[in-house]
């Protein structure tokens, strides 16, 4: 009896912490968020702020919000809408280095159209998709796109989309609205913070948190 109990109660812990969510977003406030904005133009508190707890980003001038907290093996969950003619944006994880606006990190890409692909940041980010790795190779030329695998699963503008986002031991799988859209293995960043960009057009952000895996 005292094994079976010991059993149920390490199956419960085993369950509670499988089921674990931390919270990036409160819906109130961006204290757990650093600011990084590409302009000396106005407050960069202008530029992201929470109303009726959703946050929102102006869309220029470029920058993003960084969690003060670093990551790993996780599945991410991000919601977002267009709140006005759909541009251009994107889901930075794993993000390292200084806080410049196009870090080294792997983005989750949010342009309009395009979301589901996967876009390389920085020299030596690597990752294999299908049969093919992809490498940035100089400092030169800092990015490289992955495109999606599928036609385009995002809502119409005004409409909230799902990201979740999943990142374990270098594999990385990209589901937009629970279509799985990308899918790579031997990523060369696995840890970092995450990061939410404004980079084209007003943008609304909710429901973000990630559960470890």
């Amino acid at each position: 009896m005292k094994s079976a109990a010991l059993l149920c109660l390490s199956l419960t812990v085993l369950s509670c912490s499988s089921d674990k969510k931390i919270e990036l977003f409160n819906g109130q406030d961006l204290d757990n968020w650093n600011i990084v904005v590409d302009s000396e133009d106005g407050e960069p508190k202008d530029l992201f702020y929470v109303e009726d707890g959703v946050m929102h980003t102006l869309g220029a001038p470029f920058g993003y919000l960084r969690t003060k907290e670093s990551y790993s093996n996780y599945k991410l969950h991000v919601e977002w809408k267009w709140t006005d003619e759909p541009s251009n944006s994107g889901v930075l994880i794993n993000v390292q280095g200084k806080e410049i606006i196009f870090p080294h990190c792997v983005e989750a890409q949010l342009m309009n159209g395009k979301a589901g692909d996967i876009v390389l940041m920085g020299k030596g980010a690597t990752i294999t998709v299908k049969d093919s790795t992809y490498m940035v190779t100089s400092e030169e030329r800092r990015y490289l796109s992955i495109p999606k695998f599928e036609e385009s699963s995002e809502k119409a503008a005004g409409e909230w989309n799902s990201y979740d986002i999943t990142s374990v031991d270098g594999t990385l799988e990209l589901y937009v609205n629970g279509v799985l859209q990308n899918k790579g293995m031997d990523m060369t960043l696995t840890e970092g913070n995450i990061a939410l960009q404004s980079e084209g057009a007003p943008l609304q952000f909710r429901n973000i948190y990630l559960q470890p895996l």
